[in-house]
């Protein structure tokens, strides 16, 4: 955000409270360098709130001199794979950013292990038999204090011996746990001696049968930073209630002091963020797989047609709060317009072709055609322009001609004049109809001396948009819109099933009819289909038949 200061009539750029912590840290001499990260668990697709999140990890360290580190919390192998490994390395990396380090929590095992052992032998850890049930129920609630575990007060000695077995393999999956010793009446539910490890019999990603327990996310991410030396851990406002267990293991353990800071995260409507109902969505075929482009995943936006700098305009745009909120998806869509506005090539499509003949077509040179000059991309003068075939029958969209118009309607309708874009001037002169009273053909002359760049240049308020009905190709389209009905899907009455709000119509397909020279773009990123809106090529084109993918409007219509 920029704030134009009077007094001096210079512009001063307001910080954001990260901003203003890191600065005070590096001023203080308490850092005397930026090391963030970007913590992902490999259990599914990125999705654009954790865009949001790597454009301020990645960001800020790269502000202020800094570097950051991607480490994969890959703690729970029944959940985690490489696939999703390789997906969030494409999604960084697509997104601008590159890390200095690649870790993993499992690269950091052996060390976790030998700290919890130093957790018990100072008292502070203990191997609990009860189930995860009994565990649940022992913990209290807000008003009620938790229940001491009966196996709360075995000795050094036995918690150390069940520990190392639990590690030897000797005990089934959830029939011992390692839970930290702290206070069962704590009113921060996280402090009544929370779980440390669990035994759980699946082969690692990477690890393979190497281990058998795994350590929990509470202790193993503070001691993970600490081990990269992270100065400022960044992570979303539901972690805040974590911060103080956080920096509690750092104390105890005696390891470098990182520290946690929470901020805002992203909300967007008519979307869902949560991993495990986007994995519904995929397992039920609701959607064609994470990269439909009407997930909010990273490669079903990427899909869609956004383009890795409208994201970062978009986070920036969001900015960095302390309280949580909800984003219009309508501020996402026109971070997308404005940079594919100075980008994308132009082109003609028409969706719904009703056919023009022009009845005093002049063949100039006996080849049946001529060739209009078509600006490329009025934005960018270095874009050129392009040939777009003319000739004495044309396809135009429906909706551009009617019978018995209203005021107001600048289209071409009988006995008026509109301009074919980059073409001539036309007047309708007759309209054709089938037995049935559909329009088939519109018939008009044309004003020869009215081509752009020759002639006699004169104006009329109408221009539209056209096909060679000899020289288009058909393209097949596919035209999303919001998955959900609902704007606040975060707002869902308790026990309403949020498939309910599954927008039937967030998917329409249909032929289109395009100018030629859209089949030869090769810009890789969205096209502006005129008048209409931007589209992408999607990876389903074959050499027949391309497919686009509407990536959004030239306006909102929201």
């Amino acid at each position: 955000m920029e704030v134009l200061n009077k007094e001096t009539s210079e512009t001063a750029v307001k910080k954001n409270f990260l901003e203003e912590i890191i600065e005070n840290d590096l001023a203080s001499g308490k850092h005397s360098t930026v090391m963030t990260r970007f913590p992902p668990e490999p259990n599914g697709y990125l999705h654009i709130g954790h865009a949001k999140s790597i454009c301020l990890n990645f960001g800020l360290a790269k502000q202020y001199g800094g570097k950051t580190n991607l480490r994969f919390d890959d703690t729970n192998p029944v959940k985690e794979d490489t696939e999703y490994v390789d997906s969030i390395k494409e999604d960084i990396h697509w997104l601008g950013f590159d890390w200095a380090n690649e870790f993993y929590a499992s690269d950091y095992f052996d060390q976790l292990y030998e700290w919890a052992e130093q957790l018990i032998k100072a008292g502070l850890a203990y191997v609990d038999d009860q189930t995860q049930e009994e565990i649940r129920k022992g913990r209290g609630t807000v008003q009620q204090p938790g229940v001491n575990s009966p196996y709360r007060d075995r000795s050094v000695e036995e918690n150390l011996d069940l520990f190392r077995r639990m590690k030897a393999g000797e005990f089934e999956d959830g029939s011992k746990v390692l839970r930290a010793k702290i206070d069962m009446a704590h009113p921060n539910m996280l402090f009544r001696d929370p779980l440390l490890y669990r035994i759980i019999h699946c082969s690692h990603h990477r690890t393979g049968d190497k281990w058998c327990i795994y350590p929990m996310y509470d202790y193993a991410h503070g001691q993970c930073d600490s081990i990269e030396h992270i100065t400022h851990s960044i992570c979303t406002l539901e972690f805040d209630v974590h911060r103080p267990l956080y920096d509690w293991f750092i104390e105890k353990l005696g390891i470098f002091p990182s520290h946690q800071y929470e901020f805002a995260r992203l909300n967007l409507t008519y979307t869902v963020m949560s991993k495990r109902k986007l994995l519904e969505l995929v397992k039920n075929n609701y959607v064609s797989g994470w990269d439909d482009p009407r997930m909010p995943t990273i490669c079903g936006i990427r899909r869609r047609g956004y383009t890795p700098e409208s994201i970062r305009n978009f986070a920036a745009t969001v900015g960095v709060a302390k309280r949580d909120n909800l984003i219009d998806l309508s501020l996402l869509e026109s971070c997308l317009r404005e940079d594919l506005n100075k980008r994308s090539n132009r082109y003609m499509v028409v969706t719904d072709p009703v056919k023009l003949v022009i009845t005093n077509w002049k063949d100039q040179d006996g080849s049946g055609v001529e060739y209009c000059n078509g600006v490329c991309n009025p934005e960018d003068p270095q874009a050129g322009t392009r040939a777009i075939p003319f000739g004495p029958e044309l396809y135009i969209e429906r909706a551009d001609f009617m019978e018995e118009p209203p005021k107001k309607f600048f289209r071409l309708k009988p006995g008026g004049e509109v301009r074919l874009k980059y073409s001539y001037i036309i007047k309708c002169e007759e309209v054709i109809k089938d037995s049935e009273g559909n329009i088939i053909e519109i018939r008009c002359t044309y004003d020869p001396d009215t081509k752009p760049g020759t002639g006699t240049w004169r104006s009329v308020k109408g221009t539209i948009h056209w096909v060679s009905a000899t020289h288009c190709k058909k393209v097949h389209l596919r035209l999303y819109d919001r998955l959900f009905t609902q704007a606040d899907m975060g707002g869902i009455p308790e026990g309403e099933d949020y498939k309910n709000f599954l927008n039937p119509d967030s998917l329409v397909e249909c032929d289109a009819l395009a100018e030629p020279a859209l089949l030869q773009d090769i810009s890789g990123i969205a096209v502006q289909f005129e008048r209409n809106g931007y589209y992408i090529k999607d990876k389903d084109s074959t050499e027949d038949l391309l497919v686009f993918n509407k990536a959004t409007g030239l306006k909102s219509s929201f």
